[in-house]
């Protein structure tokens, strides 16, 4: 696309969000609302549409090429992706569950589940792609000097003499067949060669006839061609059947597209290398040329302030301090308030005292009103207490920043002629402007040493003519005001146990030592999942819907991806500390992990108990390990810490035979999780098959954030099948049915998928592909060798989640919820009317 349409989605994207300020920054304030389907309507509408703005802004970073336009850019995109966060917290908060469902949303606004799907920022990778290349590097020298470390090698198999004797005579006896079928082939050649040779020794058809029955022959398997590949042609034309794949993929849309957003990045380099070169180059020359009549004019001006100040007050004024700005302090603009707050304390003097006098009476008045509104309020059953209960929308901390981009937008940008500018490089008095500020600031500080001197001179002369002493001022007092702020923060800093060492030689340790492992390459789009269509819906109906694997990859962006990926994002978004991810056998939990690592391009430390076993041993070498980690994850944030089967952790009888040790962090990790602050972007990712088994209270406590992967629905295991067989190199035909499949697959995970997959598309299999296509069927063996999960399971599972704080606090609502229904709102009602009545009766009695 061109510089013009993204400048278009950007403008739109600006528009929406100015629509959005509005409701966000209303004129008065907000009254609270009671009932709690509403707030949450209200909050899923403004979720959806900062999605939507959301996506555009990341395209348009992602593709402008302007630099001056990408920094505004930024400052917006990250202060639109906290308040999605934010909302998301407001959400959780309000409807105490981590999922929520939008169906009845989106068909109000006419979305589909694709259009508010969010997006992660590709300058997470691609502005880091340098240091993150140099990391891989490092850990590939480290990794070939340790050599390969499979466990599997490392276990010397010992084969018995029988075992032995046996396994010769199976490949001897196969190559004997191998022979033995070999001489049979070519004694079958043979005689089948010798037979046609007798036939051909007398023709029995006439040539007219024999070129007639070629032609019949070719001409119907000619048509049956051409009406398959029409048939197969108007199936996918009609959406009945997915389009063939391309004989060369450089040559697909697809492909080009990628290309050219490619080069549109390599220009980005190109012009933002521009721009910092022209704002040194311009700073130089606007000293240069500009320098000299600046600092005339403004030691000009400060002189004669010195004058218009002897000629007000009789001597001459002290000059501000560096600490309040110095002469800036002088000249600077001063608001009608800042004016009237001025004007007001110059007349304190004058009518302190008439304050005093009204101030008793005030009191008096306010008393008097108190005590009746008092009586009032007992009478009315304490209205303004009821006026004060219901939701409120808490304070933001990104709107003021999306608030000042769009003001710059629109100061800038919205109303720029950028007609010559078409390979949209930096706008030279932009940089002019930005420039001028700094160099007038660098030359004022100059300017205020010299005139402090004179100053100091002027004063003295004065003084010498009065034939007075000098007066020594207390410039000493205010320097003490630097002082003071030190007394009130003492920070114990802990100790470091490795003061000589470098990052590199630690880093090097722990990947000596296994801890910091390589993540394969996997992307949060690998984790396919369908959406929720009747999340809504089975909600209103009191029934408790299982999550789908699209829930959880938005969850996962949400609480893990976003907030590592920006540090803006993360010092001011609510603080995500520990994610917890539980689910059965094969759902993805691992890939997840992986997922997080690659998309924010985190490091990834290993402390599951079995990767630690025999690592510094002792309560000397766990203080070693939590130091050494800490240390290391903060120097190269982001950085994630990944526990596996963490319920063991907090298990209360561990079996005598584990040798893993799992309770060695129980301590240790949570009081570390203490001290990481909104700076620090280190998260950590605990993942678990079997939650139950550990005790709830330690478990919630140590993971903030708990994340449930159920099995897959119907929706998800149609788009799995498809998806994962076309990724193994199978092909989806008429001959495979897929929606038979799905449905008798129906309790396996996507990790039970893929190993049948991996079972039936052979290599030799793919090969057979064109000539005998697939079958659900095949698919049937290697699924009935692996277990599937069952409904007891799954049941324990929602047993599980239902009892953590969030499910217990939803339980409440809900049953709270339905008894307002069924007439508790109402009951509440007639209470109160009877309760006025009964008040107005006896009054009227009396």
């Amino acid at each position: 696309m061109s510089h013009s349409t993204y400048n278009k989605q950007w403008t739109e994207a600006q528009s929406a969000l100015m629509d959005l300020l509005v409701q966000e920054m209303p004129a008065e304030p907000q009254k609270p609302e009671r009932d709690r389907l509403a707030a949450f309507q209200l909050l899923a509408t403004m979720y959806i549409k900062y999605i939507q703005i959301f996506r555009r802004l990341e395209m348009c970073y992602d593709q402008i090429v302007h630099p001056q336009k990408r920094r505004v850019l930024r400052h917006v995109l990250d202060g639109t992706m906290g308040r999605i966060l934010e909302l998301k917290h407001e959400m959780v908060n309000l409807e105490f569950s981590e999922y929520h469902y939008f169906d009845d949303v989106l068909s109000d606004l006419k979305l589909t589940p694709n259009d508010v799907e969010i997006p992660i920022p590709k300058y997470f990778i691609n502005e880091r792609m340098e240091a993150l290349k140099e990391r891989e590097k490092l850990l590939g020298q480290i990794l070939t000097k340790l050599g390969p470390q499979d466990k599997d090698t490392k276990e010397d198999v010992k084969m018995s003499f029988e075992e032995a004797i046996r396994l010769v005579q199976i490949h001897e006896r196969a190559r004997q067949g191998r022979l033995r079928a070999k001489f049979m082939k070519e004694i079958r050649r043979q005689e089948e060669s010798e037979r046609e040779a007798a036939r051909r020794g007398a023709p029995t058809l006439d040539h007219d006839v024999a070129a007639s029955r070629i032609q019949k022959v070719w001409k119907g398997f000619y048509q049956r061609r051409k009406t398959r590949k029409e048939r197969e042609e108007e199936m996918i034309f009609i959406g009945m059947a997915p389009p063939s794949m391309p004989s060369s993929v450089k040559n697909t849309p697809q492909a080009l597209a990628n290309k050219t957003e490619q080069q549109r990045r390599l220009t980005q380099k190109m012009h933002e290398n521009e721009y910092q070169q022209a704002l040194v180059t311009m700073k130089d020359k606007i000293r240069e040329t500009e320098g000299p009549d600046v600092k005339e004019t403004m030691m000009d001006q400060i002189r004669q302030w010195f004058i218009e100040c002897r000629d007000a007050t009789g001597k001459f004024p002290e000059y501000p301090d560096e600490d309040d700005g110095g002469s800036a302090a002088i000249f600077k603009q001063k608001d009608p308030a800042e004016v009237e707050a001025e004007l007001a304390g110059k007349e304190d003097g004058k009518k302190g005292k008439k304050e005093k006098k009204g101030k008793k009476k005030k009191d008096k008045k306010e008393k008097g009103k108190k005590g009746k509104k008092g009586k009032k309020g007992k009478g009315k059953g304490g209205d303004d207490e009821e006026e004060e209960e219901g939701w409120k929308m808490a304070p933001s901390s990104f709107v003021p920043a999306v608030n000042d981009g769009t003001d710059t937008f629109k100061g800038v940008w919205q109303t720029r002629n950028e007609a010559d500018n078409f390979p949209q490089k930096h706008d030279v008095e932009l940089i002019k402007e930005e420039k001028r500020k700094e160099v007038e600031e660098e030359i004022r500080v100059q300017v205020d040493e010299l005139m402090r001197t004179e100053l100091k001179n002027l004063k003295a002369a004065v003084d010498r003519d009065k034939g007075g002493k000098k007066k020594k001022k207390s410039g000493k007092k205010k320097k003490k005001k630097k002082k003071s702020g030190k007394k009130g923060k003492k920070k114990k800093k802990e100790k470091d146990l490795t003061p000589d060492r470098t990052i590199e030689s630690l880093y090097e340790e722990l990947v000596m030592q296994g801890i910091i492992v390589r993540s394969p390459l996997l992307k949060l789009a690998d984790f396919e999942g369908e959406y929720s269509y009747l999340g809504t819906t089975l909600r209103q109906a009191n029934i408790e819907p299982m999550p789908s694997l699209s829930d959880v990859r938005r969850l996962v962006t949400e609480f893990g991806i976003l907030p590592l990926g920006s540090p803006a994002v993360h010092e001011q978004a609510p603080l995500t500390k520990s994610i917890l991810l539980a689910g059965p056998r094969g759902s993805g939990k691992k890939m997840l992990v992986h997922a997080i690592c690659n998309e924010t391009g985190a490091n990834l430390f290993d402390l599951s108990p079995a990767n630690l076993v025999g690592k510094y041993p002792g309560k000397d070498g766990l203080k070693m390990l939590m130091h050494l980690i800490f240390k290391v994850g903060r120097a190269l944030q982001p950085t994630v810490f990944y526990v596996g089967d963490c319920e063991k952790m907090f298990k209360k009888k561990i079996p005598k035979t584990d040798p893993t040790d799992p309770k060695r962090l129980k301590k240790e990790l949570p009081k570390a999780l203490k001290t990481i602050k909104s700076d620090d972007r280190l998260l950590l990712i605990g993942t678990s098959r079997c939650p139950f088994d550990g005790e709830m209270k330690p478990l919630v406590g140590c993971y903030q954030r708990l994340i449930l992967i159920p099995r897959p629905d119907y929706a998800s295991r149609h788009l799995l099948w498809r998806r994962l067989i076309i990724k193994n190199n199978g092909m989806i035909t008429n001959s495979l049915d897929v929606s038979s499949l799905a449905k008798v697959t129906d309790g396996y995970t996507p990790g039970h998928m893929q190993t049948a997959i991996g079972q039936v598309l052979t290599d030799r299999r793919i090969q057979q592909l064109s000539k005998r296509p697939m079958q659900a069927v095949e698919f049937i063996a290697p699924l009935a060798r692996i277990d599937p999960i069952y409904k007891e399971e799954e049941e324990a599972f929602k047993g599980w989640y239902a009892k953590t704080p969030l499910g217990k606090k939803r339980a409440k609502a809900a049953q709270g919820d339905d008894e307002e229904g069924g007439g508790g709102k109402g009951g509440k009602g007639k209470k109160g009317k009877k309760g006025k009545k009964g008040k107005k009766g006896k009054k009227k009695k009396k």
